[in-house]
């Protein structure tokens, strides 16, 4: 089957209002506000089918989805930053019918990790049954997002391995990254990209963790360090 190139959201979901930032705490440093992380487009996919991340989504983009009221919207945003699918369900299901869950997650969706992520937290996303998670497992551990929608490719057409790919990710390389895989980060801009880059090479997970807490919150580290990895 023809092999599939995707937009990545290029910030991005260009990732996360564009969405609402993460405001900076104290930290290390006193940060000014031209310190926070850069805003980003509401669809975590730009171009695709406009999910919108609930790390990022306006209080109006959420509000405009029928199936969640004012209580539920109000929790989102004040969850923020949402980093579990399960525990962002979790939150969801105290607001939404079950049987509305899957018209919500063809318009919001927080980004799953390929290869860590549970058999229950998979079959969140709408469509996806026990054939296609027994795929989606099948070929961890993925080291790339081509070879996700390469192996996906072998058993659904182009449109819904689009479909599909935009609700997960694959963690990046810290040290062997291109520019272009860093700005698909949901929510990183051209300033982030520098200090991701300014870095390297990095030794351990904990030095990222500190050198980008002089430039960002606690929170927003966490949220970053969802798509990162050094191998």
């Amino acid at each position: 089957m023809t092999r599939l190139s995707l937009l990545r959201p290029a910030i991005v979901l260009g990732m996360m209002s564009a969405f609402a930032c993460t405001d900076s705490g104290e930290m290390e440093n006193t940060r000014t506000e031209a310190d926070q992380p850069e805003e980003a487009p509401a669809a975590e996919v730009a171009g695709a089918s406009a999910l919108l991340n609930p790390n990022f989504a306006t209080a109006d983009e959420l509000g405009a989805l029928a199936q969640l009221d004012q209580p539920a919207v109000d929790a989102i945003v004040e969850g923020r930053p949402h980093l579990s699918v399960a525990e962002f369900d979790a939150l969801l299901r105290e607001h939404v019918a079950d049987a509305d869950m899957d018209a919500v997650y063809s318009r919001l969706w927080l980004p799953l990790d390929l290869n860590s992520s549970t058999a229950e937290e998979i079959l969140l996303i709408p469509g996806i049954g026990d054939r296609m998670l027994h795929e989606f497992e099948e070929y961890r551990p993925y080291v790339a997002m081509a070879q996700f929608e390469r192996e996906m490719g072998k058993y659904v057409d182009d449109a819904e391995v689009a479909r599909m790919a935009q609700y997960v990710f694959v963690q990046i390389d810290l040290n062997t990254a291109t520019t272009e895989e860093i700005l698909a980060i949901p929510g990183i801009g051209q300033r982030m990209l520098h200090e991701f880059e300014e870095y390297r090479p990095y030794a351990a997970l904990a030095e990222f963790d500190r050198e980008m807490a002089k430039y960002v919150d606690d929170a927003e580290v966490a949220r970053m360090r969802r798509y990162v990895t050094i191998r």
